[in-house]
């Protein structure tokens, strides 16, 4: 990918012809206006340029190489209504700006940049878009779990297995590899190249200070495949936003430690800036080991979480967790596990002109011991190396970005299920170029894109069979949207995008929407996207086996076949027409494989939706969004070859009786013949029995082969062997309504809450799946936060979860209701220092939210944080 250093060569070099002009600086402090403290991690910013930082502990900032002239500097920060103050900044010289900003709710007023990929207030965004509130961010940031700062958002399922497994999604239809949300950090995909889906310990530790927005809804019409429910943004600061030293101690239940270093800084005279970071996590997990050989390892798990009926698993896993050992007459497991361990190491480089940032950055990370549950069964990672970079210049009117995604399994993966080795070397590479402007006097904006993206996957014929292992595939796109403001209290707006690549046909996706703002405090907005999802390389390419090969169909071919041919020798079969040679064809090891489809198509959703966004007197807001999504297509688990035949050019059906085949009425008739010999005295009686009984023993053994195999029989090759495959089949229709609210009781107290209603109807389904949408019918969450004066701030969330059903490959069951209370408490003890504890399910109810993953307990983490 020459394009890389080429692009990284230009973004430091076009930038310079902007920064020769006249500057000065600007400095202040930002206070609360209810009692006048000062108010740390504001962001301060200069209108029409991308000039910004945070303020400090003790409400300070400092914005250097401010263009020289009349400037409006911007207040921004979560809870507190934006300020913007005009000054005049002199040519080598310093103006004064301070600023007083009053406390208000997660203000409708905030600008994102995600759902039209362009600026514009939450309130008149045209989708249902959100942003994470500070506490959620600080504590996903303190735990390491990155998905949990958006728990508390309408509309998002979030379910956990271990430590850090988890699947997000929105609006139904999660899975155990979930890839619906389409996830980003400052613009790079942070997904796995082989699954598509996350792998949450890997990726960069949220910092306290990222922003995270989230939108719900079908969203390719400008983010492409995979953003089928959903863009989950998050934004980090830029080094001169964050300048200082930052060294955080955690720890707590399951022997959990938590360490980070971050260093950011600038030099020449604020041309550049810089920034380290590094952190190392080790924890316990609550994955157990399931491998006694009676399958009632899960029952037991379990027994704690549900009342309800849970059955043994038909198949125990092989092999338990790393460093444990599994007793060989029972299968229990014993001894300790070995400790998730996660390793992450960043750094960064900005150069900043006076409308322009250029970024070169990268880092890698290390990850040990995280178990993930997949449709095949679970996997655990015993190491996989992380490696990442990306070069950004952003400008007020266009961003051109490349980025590099890496993984590299240092040690197998071991399917814990089958015991089988699984490896993985993958990487991402991405171009994309965007550009923006605003005409007719800013009633019109547009935006267009475009980007290449490449796979490269190898999983040493772990995974994927030779033919197809080893691979490169390429992707492209362009996308456009415009909005027009035919009256300042309207706003339309289309988009479109199409993308096309070597593993799917080139795919439209369309966007309309009409926003009406009454006023600058409430809008009422429709949407309709259409949005795609591709098949992942597993679903594509996928061969493993998913049992150990036996001997037993060969051993019978050949035992009828014997048989037949003694019969036909003695004249006992004659004129029966037994075959001498079956047509099976089993060789001696018949083999059971899961296998991907080449010919998936992708799946496919069609939304309408229609929102209220309203902020109430500067205290209160309240949203409301419903929406109708009509889904097609869906690629349907592994199912056996038999209940898709011909969708599948890796093999064909087979049948026992195909080529006119028919054992049963062979041995039928062969049975009659022999009694009918007895009776006429051409055989003795004990020759009779002989013949019945390995007549019986022969329907036993046919009989037992069309249960086992029957369903999974397939042409494979030159041979027969047992398949299960995937394809694409079904429509459902589903609906909801999602609702957020939030009041200032006073200056320091707030309450906030949310809650989704979801249902669908399954217009058609392939026979065999299990269409579920693994989604509850009710989910609700209730906020109640504090943010004093004294340097006290704190949280208590209650998140309600209905029960419903999950389905997804290997796993099936119920998923028990919970109520969880997660609380979290800072102190600031002075301008350095703060300290802070997290509990999440802090009552430690029991409870799986995954049918197949770990029962989640409590877990209180406390530490130090120090900032100088």
């Amino acid at each position: 990918m020459r394009v890389i250093p080429f692009l990284c060569a230009a973004l430091l070099v076009l930038p310079c012809s902007l920064s020769a002009q006249a500057v000065g600086t600007v400095t202040g402090t930002v206070t609360r206006r209810a009692d006048g403290s000062p108010i740390a991690r504001v962001q301060v910013s200069v209108q029409g340029t991308n000039l910004g930082t945070v303020t400090g502990s003790d409400g300070r900032y400092v914005l250097e190489r401010v263009p020289a002239g009349r400037q409006t500097v911007l207040f921004r920060w979560l809870g507190y209504r934006p300020q913007a103050v005009e000054v005049t900044v002199p040519a080598g010289g310093t103006a004064t700006v301070d600023a007083v900003l009053e406390a208000q709710p997660v203000a409708l007023e905030e600008v994102v940049v995600t759902a039209s990929r362009t600026p514009e207030r939450v309130v008149e965004a045209p989708a249902a878009v959100a942003i994470a509130d500070i506490p959620q961010v600080r504590s996903a940031a303190i735990t390491g779990q990155m998905a949990r700062a958006v728990a508390n958002i309408p509309g998002v399922d979030l379910v956990q297995s271990g430590i850090s497994d988890f699947n997000l999604n929105t609006r139904g239809f999660n899975s155990s590899l979930n890839r619906r949300v389409l996830v980003l950090q400052d613009g790079r995909d942070l997904a796995i190249a082989f699954l598509g889906s996350q792998e949450w310990n890997a990726n960069p530790p949220l910092e306290d200070a990222a922003r995270v927005e989230m939108v719900r809804g079908p969203g390719s019409a400008l983010y492409g495949a995979n953003a089928f429910s959903g863009v989950l943004s998050i934004t980090t600061p830029p080094a001169r936003a964050i300048r200082g030293t930052k060294i955080s101690l955690s720890g707590g239940e399951l022997s959990t430690f938590k360490g980070e270093f971050r260093h950011a800084g600038v030099f020449s005279e604020g041309r550049f800036g810089y920034k380290l970071s590094g952190s190392y996590y080790t924890s316990d997990t609550w994955t157990r080991s399931r491998t006694r050989l009676d399958g009632t390892d899960i029952v037991r798990e379990y027994s704690q979480a549900t009342s309800a009926t849970i059955p043994p698993e038909g198949r125990p896993e092989v092999l338990p967790l790393a460093g444990q050992s599994k007793d060989p007459t029972t299968g229990e497991a014993t001894g300790d596990r070995d400790p998730i361990v996660n390793i992450h190491g960043t750094a960064r480089l900005d150069y900043y002109a006076a409308n322009s940032i250029a970024t070169i950055e990268g880092g890698a990370a290390q990850v040990e011991n995280e178990v993930f549950v997949t449709g095949i069964g679970r996997v655990q990672v015993l190491k996989a190396f992380r490696p990442w970079a990306r070069i950004n210049w952003s400008h007020e009117n266009y961003n051109l970005m490349a980025w590099y995604s890496g993984r590299d399994s240092k040690e197998p993966q071991k399917s814990l299920l089958s015991g089988l080795d699984l490896q993985e070397q993958s990487s991402i590479y991405h171009v994309e170029g965007q550009y923006n402007r605003s005409f007719l006097d800013e009633k019109a904006r547009i935006v267009l894109g475009a980007s290449y993206r490449n796979y490269r996957v190898n999983t040493q014929n772990t995974l994927m069979a030779p033919n197809n292992d080893d691979r490169s595939d390429n992707y492209y796109s362009v996308y456009g949207q415009l909005e027009y403001q035919p009256i300042p209290e309207l706003k339309l707006v289309a988009a479109s995008r199409f993308d096309d690549g070597t593993l799917f046909k080139g795919q439209f996706s369309p966007k309309g929407a009409v926003v009406f703002s009454p006023n600058e405090d409430h809008s009422i907005r429709f949407t309709v996207n259409r949005a795609f999802q591709t098949p992942n390389y597993s679903e594509f390419f996928l061969r493993v086996p998913v049992a150990p090969p036996t001997t037993a169909p060969r051993t019978l071919e050949r035992g009828i076949e014997q048989f037949f041919q003694q019969m036909n020798a003695s004249g006992i079969g004659a004129g029966l027409n037994l075959p001498n040679d079956l047509p099976w064809n089993f060789d001696s090891l018949t083999h059971a494989l899961a296998l991907g489809n080449a010919e998936l198509d992708v799946e496919k959703v069609t939304g309408w939706e229609i929102g209220y966004k309203g902020n109430f007197a500067g205290r209160g807001f309240f949203t409301i969004d419903g929406y109708l999504n009509e889904l097609k297509n869906f690629v349907t688990d592994l199912l056996p070859a038999s209940l898709h035949p011909g969708t599948n050019p890796l093999f064909t059906k087979y049948s026992l009786t195909d080529q006119g085949t028919n054992v049963p009425k062979n041995l039928d008739d062969l049975e009659a013949r022999a009694t009918a010999l007895r009776q006429a005295g051409a055989i003795t009686p004990q020759q009779e029995a002989q013949i019945k009984a390995t007549i019986a023993a022969l329907r036993t053994g046919y009989a037992g082969l069309v249960a086992q195999a029957g369903p999974l029989l397939a042409t494979y090759g030159n041979s027969r062997a047992l398949i299960l495959s995937y394809a694409n089949a079904g429509r459902v229709i589903e609906r909801g309504i999602e609702i957020g609210a939030g009041y200032f009781v006073t200056p320091s107290f707030k309450i906030e809450g949310s809650y989704a209603f979801f249902d669908f109807d399954v217009k058609d389904q392939i026979l065999g799946d299990s269409l579920l949408p693994n989604t509850p019918k009710h989910k609700g969450a209730i906020t109640l936060s504090y943010s004093g004066t004294e340097g006290l701030d704190a949280s208590v969330t209650a998140r309600l979860v209905d029960e419903f059903r999950w389905a997804a490959g290997v796993y099936a069951g119920p998923i028990p209701a919970s109520q969880m209370i997660d609380v979290n408490l800072g102190y600031q003890v002075n301008n350095y220092v703060r300290l802070h504890l997290v509990a999440t399910n802090l009552l430690d109810q029991k409870r799986y939210t995954m049918y197949g993953g770990s029962v989640i307990g409590r877990r209180v983490l406390g530490g130090v944080t120090a900032t100088f």
